[in-house]
């Protein structure tokens, strides 16, 4: 099966968002090569480190706020 990687970021991204605290750290539970992709497209700050979080970059939170409420939020 061919993966859409473009929609598995956005979709792991928005996950990020529902692990937010500290108001800009996330917890980094995900696929190791979708938080690289991440990091790459500026949106978290690096991932390869002992902590089990990681921290967004200020368009990082933006988009992810963005793109839960696209995928996830109820609009009833």
């Amino acid at each position: 099966m061919k993966v859409d990687e473009e929609k598995i970021d956005d979709a792991g991204l928005a996950l990020l968002h529902l692990t937010l605290h500290d108001d800009f750290r996330a917890w980094k539970q995900l696929d190791f090569d979708l938080m690289n992709r991440l990091h790459e497209k500026g949106f978290i700050e690096d991932p390869i480190n002992k902590t089990k979080s990681v921290v967004f970059t200020e368009a990082g939170l933006k988009k992810s706020e963005e793109l839960f409420r696209k995928l996830f939020a109820n609009n009833e």
